[in-house]
């Protein structure tokens, strides 16, 4: 496989660049990807994923030196964290990306679009739509219909509608609640959560009920669930 440098692109027998950058952290899928582009003629690099959480803007400027006409581009970048924050620098660059992801979350497509996508596609998909795909976007043909966009917009509007609520639910928890909830997110039952803080089960079954209600779930699970949909995390110095 190709190494990556800083060649620009070229232009062969009057055919457009077909240059292509595929960055994803699960070698066998990449690998399988460059494979499949290569024997239909694209000129095809990895870019390797650091392994290491950060800010994008050096990854960005990696994929940027090799100038791609279409950059292929993984969601779930492993401990670099998510690859939603590469799309708008290298949209705004006129790279032609397009998303591919093993998350079925319509509205993080939807996040995907608004900053930039030309197309999500799930990796469940066989590798020949995939490969489809990248052929229609070197050839800037459109990858998406108004009414996909619409939709996937719309399930990422319904997810910011529905995090302010959540926000707004978790604001209304108590310091003794909120250190509760951080309590269940560790795994604790109610037995050791009493044992630690000294009180006695029933209290904090009380406490949990209200916990409960304040967030609009029935079951300690969904409360946990929506803490963490919410990256929510109690304040430090209510931890114990």
């Amino acid at each position: 496989m190709a190494s990556i440098d800083p060649a620009p692109p070229t232009e062969v027998n009057g055919l457009i660049d077909r240059r292509v950058v595929v960055v994803d952290d699960h070698q066998l899928l990449s690998e399988s990807l460059a494979l499949a582009l290569s024997v239909q003629g694209y000129d095809v690099r990895r870019v390797p994923v650091p392994a290491h959480s950060g800010a994008p803007a050096a990854l960005v400027t990696a994929i940027l030196r090799v100038r791609p006409r279409v950059v292929l581009l993984d969601l779930e970048l492993g401990a670099f964290g998510d690859g939603n924050r590469l799309i708008e620098p290298l949209a705004r660059a006129d790279v032609r990306v397009v998303v591919m992801t093993g998350s079925p979350d319509r509205a993080r497509w939807g996040r995907a679009v608004l900053a930039g996508a030309r197309k999500v596609v799930s990796k469940a998909r066989p590798l020949s739509e995939l490969t489809s795909v990248v052929r229609r976007a070197n050839q800037g043909l459109g990858l998406m219909d108004a009414a996909e966009r619409e939709e996937l917009l719309g399930a990422w509007h319904t997810r910011l509608v529905e995090n302010d609520d959540i926000d707004r639910r978790l604001a209304q928890l108590s310091r003794r609640e909120s250190a509760v909830l951080g309590q269940l997110m560790a795994g604790l039952s109610v037995r050791d959560i009493a044992a630690r803080g000294v009180v006695s089960e029933a209290t904090v079954r009380t406490q949990v009920k209200a916990v409960l209600t304040k967030l609009g779930v029935s079951t300690q699970l969904a409360a946990v669930s929506v803490a963490n949909r919410a990256s929510w995390h109690p304040p430090t110095e209510q931890a114990s």
